[in-house]
């Protein structure tokens, strides 16, 4: 009767065997970490030397698989192949485009970026590329497949179709580096295979810096808190996103300083934010209204959304957008302000500067950046103005 060559391990021990490493025969083992963490394991003698390769958990691997994968091994370690190539081939053959992809997305973008962020990366994929190329295996994709996801969009929906290009980009550079794709990225250079598109400048509505203490005043007679966050946005030249998700946990009152965190920060640096005092006021205002958002909106705990500010505007009939008083701001500077131009840049968390010039600098100039916001404060909300009241 042939000798059994798998007889150590019954199936119904793979889940009860204690702490340790428990040999099932033909070198193959569970690896007990935990009472959680339970593995496969094979160990052999690979072209000359002892190695030990990963099979997989077990509560994913069944015992005759591990034996199946274990036998396998054994024959590819005695014909002299290496059974760790042979594994990590076949799971970037594996691995579809659209795996890739998820994958990318849930570890650097879900969670890491805004929602709102988040679920436009992978909608726009989800439309336009994984009909394409989704299932076609990641180690198999090649230039010409992304030419056919970007050219249908790259002239009529050109900002999307570039987006979507340097998500494609961002997917191929992480199927490389975890090993499941070799050689060029091919979106690299994929411009030269598609349609010129002519450049068209578009700019954020503003309202012409003159005409800023107007629109503040106009602000100050409507009611409610979305008023006060655009004068707020006004005073600080702080972008909308800033200031609707801005925490008293942000704001040092004695200071006279708003930290915004770079997970925050469109430049993903930390930025602190000199407060005027008509700045400081509105804080005083909306302090007794939350104790986590300073501008909170009517559903408790979340912070306003995208096109609250922007409706408001449209509303009170001000030509322009949130993000437009950051143009204001920048034009009063060079115009009227007398402010220097790397201060006024500074003011908007812009980088300044070449890389040795940044390395250099030590300071963020903060007591200059208050003065110039100070001076703007002024300009912007006379003595003789009021602030917007709360309903």
């Amino acid at each position: 009767m042939p000798r059994k060559v798998y007889d150590q391990i019954h199936a119904r021990q793979v889940d009860t065997l204690p702490v340790g490493k428990h040999a099932d025969g033909r070198g193959l083992y569970l690896h007990v970490a935990s009472e959680k963490a339970r593995s496969w394991v094979w160990r052999g003698t690979v072209q000359g030397r002892r190695r030990e390769i990963s099979i997989g958990p077990a509560d994913v691997v069944s015992l005759k698989s591990a034996r199946m994968t274990a036998e396998d091994w054994r024959r590819i370690a005695l014909d002299g192949g290496d059974p760790m190539k042979t594994r990590d081939e076949a799971r970037r053959s594996a691995m579809t485009f659209e795996e890739a992809a998820r994958l990318v997305w849930a570890e650097q973008v879900e969670g890491q970026k805004s929602a709102r962020y988040s679920q436009t990366w992978i909608t726009s994929l989800e439309r336009d590329a994984f009909p394409v190329i989704g299932r076609i295996p990641v180690n198999a994709i090649r230039q010409g497949d992304f030419l056919r996801v970007l050219a249908p969009i790259w002239t009529e929906r050109h900002a999307t179709a570039k987006h979507i290009k340097q998500r494609l980009a961002t997917i191929m550079d992480w199927a490389r580096a975890a090993g499941h794709f070799e050689g060029v990225n091919p979106a690299d250079g994929i411009e030269r295979g598609l349609a010129k598109v002519a450049h068209r400048a578009t700019h954020h509505r503003a309202v012409p810096w003159a005409d800023v203490p107007q629109v503040f005043a106009k602000l100050g007679e409507a009611e409610g808190v979305a008023p006060l966050a655009v004068q707020f946005l006004i005073l600080t030249a702080a972008r909308s996103g800033e200031v609707r998700g801005m925490t008293w946990a942000e704001v040092d009152m004695d200071a006279g300083v708003w930290t915004i965190p770079p997970e925050r920060m469109k430049t993903r640096r930390e930025h602190r934010v000199p407060l005027s005092a008509e700045a400081l006021a509105i804080l005083q205002r909306v302090r007794p209204l939350s104790d986590g958002l300073c501008f909170p909106s009517r559903i408790a705990g979340k912070p306003m959304g995208d096109a609250t500010l922007s409706a408001l505007l449209k509303t009170l009939d001000i030509p322009g957008v949130p993000h437009g008083f950051r143009s204001s701001f920048r034009d009063w500077a060079e115009e009227r302000g007398r402010v220097r131009r790397e201060i006024a840049e500074m003011c908007l968390a812009h980088v300044v500067g070449n890389a040795v010039e940044r390395a250099y600098r030590r300071t963020d100039v903060l007591e200059e950046r208050r003065e110039a916001l100070a001076r703007w404060g002024r300009f912007v909300r006379p003595a003789s103005a009021d602030v917007v009241a709360i309903a």
